[in-house]
């Protein structure tokens, strides 16, 4: 078993690790976990079709206590990750900027089977996070469902509940096995579950705020979720707070990795049920349902409606006119881009940039399909069409369409050798890896 440390950084040092930072950069003993966090990747079933047995999958999952994982902003987590699996695995969290020590392949090496490896790793951002093991989906022969982690706010919210909405697709062959991306059977219908149930219900009490992580897990589709009948107050992307707003017609379109924070308030009428649509790009279809309680009212009105989540500490200003500027061609084979297993950082990066520096890039999909880009260790702005602003959030995951450049800017805040992943959205395309160096 081997352990790494993740040296804070001066915003975590803020957030109220100054002391226990300070011991680690004067040389003396590593600052102590505050929070301890045992995961596994283990063979696991689910039950898919109410006519077949439970389909075999593999998934990484909290080793006790089942369920969410729950930190808090500020922790310094012990993550231990027990591979019992039997082939070599690569974690990536999306979500956690500036964890460089937990890098796959860039500063960790692949687990073994049977291994355990233990890193330290710090919490700077409140926000929904998701940890996953797909990087090494070319060698893994099951279909692999990812862990949603939740990291709250060290402030009180103006919520009574706080709910997962994990989206996932399923591909079964006609004896009832799990497909994996890449797999013959691409053409077979897809099957799709809310935390790994088929169609479940979630309900509201009148004048209740729920407060919903949505995330799609899915192997490559873009969804869209809309919820009838119901305000949708949008709260956070990619687990990073945003200037809240409506979601247009109560829908919400999410990447594969794509994270989205809603609040939804109880306002039916009571013991009434309204549809939850998933849109795949070929056709909506309900996969859950939003209830209204036949209980009394929770509270005699609404709740005001609430300002923006708790900032994260990510600049409120990026520098444009000094940034540096790179062009980045995503799945071009000539340009770098290789799968996961036969990655190697010899290979030439995408760019390097001087830590404190903003970048800018240039990210443009050449391919004949929409093309999903996933940055590591930092999150960015999408920038306005004019290249004289950006959109009032951030994100880590985009999909780009066939044809289309999108220019991202992110202030390079965390050294280390960062991946950035690119895979199209059909099902037989490969993941495709490169890197870039913040020094």
């Amino acid at each position: 078993m081997t352990t790494r440390f993740f040296a804070p950084t001066r915003r975590e040092v803020l957030a109220g690790l100054a002391a226990s930072a300070a011991g680690a950069i004067a040389g003396g003993a590593a600052p102590s976990a505050t929070a301890r966090l045992a995961l596994e990747a283990r063979p696991a079933t689910l039950a898919l079709k109410p006519t077949q047995p439970p389909a075999a999958i593999w998934e990484l999952a909290a080793a006790s206590p089942a369920g969410a994982v729950r930190l808090r902003r500020g922790d310094r987590c012990e993550v231990a990750v027990q591979n019992n699996l039997p082939v070599p695995i690569a974690p990536a969290w999306h979500g956690l900027d500036g964890a460089s020590a937990a890098e796959p392949m860039l500063a960790s090496s692949p687990i073994a089977s049977g291994r355990t490896e233990t890193s330290i790793l710090s919490m700077p951002h409140a926000g929904t996070l998701m940890a996953d093991l797909r990087l090494f989906e070319d060698v893994l022969k099951g279909l692999v469902r990812p862990l949603p982690v939740v990291v709250q706010e060290t402030e009180p919210l103006a919520v009574d509940r706080d709910e997962l909405f994990l989206v996932e697709d399923w591909r079964l062959d006609p004896d009832g096995a799990a497909l994996r991306p890449g797999a013959t059977g691409g053409e077979i219908a897809p099957i799709f579950t809310i935390n790994g149930k088929i169609a479940p219900d979630f309900t509201l009490r009148r004048n209740e705020r729920l407060r919903l992580r949505l995330i799609n897990g899915c192997q490559r589709a873009v969804v869209a979720v809309k919820f009838e009948g119901v305000e949708v107050l949008v709260m956070a992307l990619d687990g990073q707070p945003a200037e809240p707003f409506t979601a247009r017609n109560g829908a919400l379109v999410l990447a594969p990795g794509g994270r989205a924070d809603v609040f939804l308030d109880g306002s039916a009428a009571p013991a009434s049920a309204a549809p939850i649509l998933l849109h795949d790009g070929n056709e909506a279809r309900p996969v859950a349902r939003l209830l209204t309680s036949a209980e009394p009212p929770l509270r005699t009105a609404r709740l005001p409606p609430p300002g923006p989540l708790p900032s994260n500490g990510l600049p409120a200003h990026l520098d444009l006119k000094g940034a540096l500027r790179f062009d980045v061609a995503l799945g071009a084979a000539e340009a770098g881009w290789v799968r996961p297993p036969s990655f190697t950082a010899s290979a030439a990066p995408v760019f390097r940039a001087k830590a404190g520096r903003t970048v800018v890039l240039a990210v443009k999909n050449p391919g004949p399909t929409t093309t999903v880009f996933h940055l590591h260790g930092h999150h960015f702005r999408l920038l306005d069409r004019l290249d004289d602003g950006w959109k009032p959030y951030w994100l880590d995951t985009l999909a780009i369409e066939p044809g289309q450049t999108q220019r991202i800017a992110f202030a390079a805040t965390y050294p280390g050798r960062w991946l950035i992943e690119s895979v199209a959205t059909e099902w037989a395309a490969p993941r495709l890896v490169r890197w870039y160096a913040v020094e």
